[in-house]
């Protein structure tokens, strides 16, 4: 008899079968196909969920317009509680490496109704990120299309709006009917389409800096070290703002984690992964931004970053310019690839999450059923699709100011998830933090802080929702239309929890997962 943690060890937990319980409560097995996914795989579904070139083609702009020339500056802000974050995801992957991973997490931590919550503010932030990549995988289509034939009635067909949702459905169908196949197909998908993104952004980013050098462009701007001091943002509301925006291009990377049960050492690659495309991202966000800053500007004239015009779409507006008509139009293949890449890789965290809480039966048990060739969450994956595209219909019919709301909202859910998770870190593992520097900074000091920022960020973007100016600017009753929609998603979450519990109460009695701390017990 020897004394060893009370965390449940994942081989003695996990199970071969869906829904048969470890002792003690722990992990269960789900039947997902292992050892599919490597270090390398798993990295490239991270950078790929993020959609880099998607992100900086449509926030690159309105940082500049937030933050002028220190946009590099709140890059690396926002990369900052995300790095601190990720140390609690690697962490906790190592001590339950679960796909289910917030959920999970949290549920050990917390207990049942917290962690539900959790995993509700994830899932329904995947549907938000889905429904926009779709659309702007839509509309570059047509973009592209019209480009390459030089026919702008093919770019006008993404105006009408049954057109648009009938493209848009079909690439959600696509990217579904991918996912639902298995890792396998996602990865070798994967790699061509994230290799071709950051090629194409390399050699953006080569071209602007000759154009720089050689002074091209009026609004270009010299080097400055002085723009890498957050510090020099003008107001804090600014600074706030554009940090919102930072934060939101980083977010997605914790979807490798999500394939842990379908990695090959899967207690230490996904953490691993995790940190690589993190080291990627901020790399590509850095380089890009300077450059550009350095080539056009970030000013609101001609093709200054901060023109409002062109912000929203700043590629499509620099492709030209920095890398000629030709090259041009591989830029706007990058962003298509980007947000399809994206769109593909964004439903796996999804629909492991979904089929992790059936599986605990926190949701309905048909959902946690795994494809008997694929080994992948079909049913989980096709309800994804699903309420995606209804999703994003609904909201394109009702007005397109009810859609961009939503997207705005989005910033609510990822810093709510996060933050509980990066919390959860620290609880879980607080018997073990008096034991070593290493497991002091990095299992509390590191996600606490993590945690604090982006509940300081969760907060302060609660106040501006109130505003009515803050979105499109339409109101529900006098309140930003933003604010009932970001709120209201969260309540709706607790009137499913409340329902899902009248139905399944064995989980949220704490018989199924239980809360568990790796305080010291004897065990054989």
């Amino acid at each position: 008899m020897t004394q060893l943690d009370a965390r449940p060890r994942v081989a003695d937990t996990v199970s071969g079968a869906a829904g048969t319980a470890g002792p003690d409560g722990g992990v269960r097995g789900k039947g997902l196909g292992k050892g599919s996914v490597g270090l390398l795989g798993s990295a490239v579904i991270g950078i790929s969920t993020v959609a880099p070139v998607y992100c900086l083609t449509s926030t690159l702009g309105s940082t500049a317009g937030e933050v002028g020339v220190q946009m590099p500056a709140v890059f690396l802000a926002g990369f900052l509680p995300m790095l601190l974050v990720a140390f609690a995801y690697r962490e906790l992957n190592k001590a339950m490496p679960d796909c289910g991973t917030s959920f999970t997490w949290t549920v050990k931590a917390f207990g049942p109704r917290v962690g539900w919550m959790c995993g509700w503010g994830l899932v329904i932030a995947t549907i938000i990120v889905l429904s926009n990549l779709a659309g702007v995988a839509t509309s570059y289509f047509w973009l592209l299309a019209g480009e390459i034939t030089g026919d702008p009635g093919l770019a006008a067909l993404d105006d009408n709006k049954l057109v648009h949702i009938a493209t848009c459905l079909s690439l959600i169908a696509v990217a579904t009917a991918i996912s639902y196949r298995g890792m396998t197909a996602t990865k070798g998908i994967q790699y061509t389409l994230v290799g071709l993104q950051l090629v194409v952004l390399a050699v953006f980013v080569a071209m602007a800096l000759q154009k720089a050098s050689a002074g091209t462009f009026d609004t270009g701007l010299d080097f400055s070290w002085q723009w890498m001091n957050p510090f020099a943002v003008e107001s804090m509301a600014s600074f706030t703002a554009g940090l919102s925006l930072s934060i939101f291009m980083y977010w997605g990377w914790d979807a490798c984690l999500a394939t842990n049960e379908e990695t090959t050492g899967s207690a230490k690659t996904p953490g691993r992964a995790s940190l690589i495309a993190m080291v990627v991202l901020v790399g590509s966000y850095l380089a890009t931004g300077i450059v550009a800053q350095m080539a056009v500007g970030s000013g609101d004239k001609g093709l200054g970053l901060g023109n409002p015009e062109t912000s929203g779409n700043v590629f499509a507006a620099l492709a030209g310019p920095v890398m000629g008509p030709g090259l041009g139009v591989l830029l706007f293949i990058a962003v298509l690839a980007s947000a399809t890449a994206s769109l593909q890789t964004t439903f796996i965290p999804v629909a492991r999450t979904v089929l992790a809480m059936a599986t605990y039966e926190a949701l309905p048990p048909a959902y946690a059923k795994v494809h008997p060739r694929f080994k992948t969450p079909g049913r989980a994956t096709v309800m994804a699709g699903a309420a995606t595209g209804t999703f994003y219909t609904v909201m394109t019919l009702i007005s397109e100011n009810v859609l961009t709301d939503t997207i705005f909202a989005l910033g609510l859910m990822i810093c709510f998830y996060y933050s509980l998770t990066a919390f959860a870190c620290a609880w879980y593992f607080r018997g073990e933090l008096r034991r070593s520097t290493r497991d002091l900074l990095f299992k509390g000091v590191f996600p606490v802080a993590g945690g604090l920022l982006l509940a300081t960020v969760f907060c302060k973007t609660l106040i501006d929702m109130w505003n009515p100016s803050y979105g499109s600017g339409s109101t529900v009753l006098g309140v930003g239309s933003v604010f009932v929609i970001g709120v209201g998603l969260l309540l709706l979450g607790l009137i499913v929890m409340l329902v899902t519990e009248r139905r399944s109460p064995a989980f949220f009695r704490g018989h199924v997962l239980t809360k568990a701390t790796p305080s010291l017990v004897v065990t054989d």
